[in-house]
């Protein structure tokens, strides 16, 4: 046998995700890097660890065997470098932060310090949809997570970081004015969506539903930035918040339309559940946001 960590990495990834593409999206590689090193991993077994039907990817009873043991091999790696990083007396472990994915353009700023000042911490940090987001919060799978619209589902603990304020933009071709923002004003303009489950996406339905607004033609695009890149190209207007579009309004890219009832403003919150037993690192980092949250705020706003 001579598979690698990677290779462990790799399988145990797509055994968890159920997909090649998925688990390549994760890990941060192309999917044919990913089926590669999938191949080299079962060309090392007699008995097979996956098997595709219907063109989806099935993990065999002997993979999952596998796949247990292949993550008890990365734990215990894992343990080996922190215990050689607490022998030199340094914070150590894992910081594992599961982030709505328009959250992207706010928790780096937040972890920023405190990831320079403990070179030993590991960081985790998933970036997805609200749902995915919640469910794996629920299965006490990580430590803290991000959003924007707390849960009334779960029994939480929370720490308000920033405000989120969302605006309706265009790109810098749209010539509407402010005089033509009556009720009939979207019925003409192509909305562009977010996918079901984003926040931002629920933010923005409930102040079209609250302000009784009608709406033509609709689009639905399953990322921020799909939605940023399009509406830069004119195929419509969407509601965004501002903290993802600063460069391109500072650009002229895009502009911000102004509308009775907007911004839409909600906040920033980091949640963990209810009664968590936090370990060391996910405690330290606790202590440092409580400390220097003013601080991180101010240089985001300026």
């Amino acid at each position: 046998m001579n598979y690698t960590l990677n290779q462990l990495q790799v399988f145990l990834k797509i055994v968890q995700t159920g997909s090649v593409t998925k688990a390549a999206e994760e890990l941060h590689l192309t999917q044919p890097a990913v089926s590669i090193q999938l191949k080299n991993f079962q060309d090392q077994f007699d008995i097979p660890l996956t098997e595709v039907v219907g063109r989806k990817i099935h993990i065999t009873d002997f993979g999952y065997e596998v796949a247990v043991s292949a993550e008890n091999i990365i734990n215990q790696v894992y343990a080996i470098n922190y215990k050689t990083m607490a022998y030199k007396g340094l914070l150590t472990g894992r910081l594992k932060i599961s982030v709505v994915s328009t959250g992207k353009y706010v928790m780096p700023y937040f972890l920023a310090d405190f990831m320079k000042a403990h070179s030993a911490v590991e960081l985790l940090m998933d970036v997805t949809n609200k749902s995915r987001v919640l469910k794996s919060l629920e299965n006490n799978e990580v430590d803290f997570a991000l959003v924007s619209l707390l849960p009334t589902t779960l029994h939480i603990e929370k720490l308000d970081l920033l405000e989120n304020e969302l605006f309706l933009v265009g790109n810098t071709e749209s010539d509407f004015n402010a005089t033509d923002f009556d009720k009939g004003f979207f019925r003409d303009m192509p909305l562009i969506f977010r996918e079901k489950g984003s926040g931002t996406r629920q933010t923005m339905e409930r102040f079209i539903q609250r302000s009784n607004l009608q709406y033509g033609k609709k689009m639905e695009l399953t990322s921020n930035e799909a939605v940023k890149q399009a509406v830069m190209a004119g195929l419509g207007y969407s509601i965004m918040p501002l903290i993802g579009i600063k460069n391109e309004l500072e650009n002229k890219k895009l502009k911000v339309i102004p509308m009775k009832g907007l911004p839409i403003t909600t906040m920033w919150s980091l949640i963990w559940l209810k009664d968590k037993k936090h370990l060391p690192v996910p405690l330290a980092f606790l202590h440092h946001l409580k400390e220097e949250k003013a601080n991180i705020v101010k240089r985001i706003l300026h």
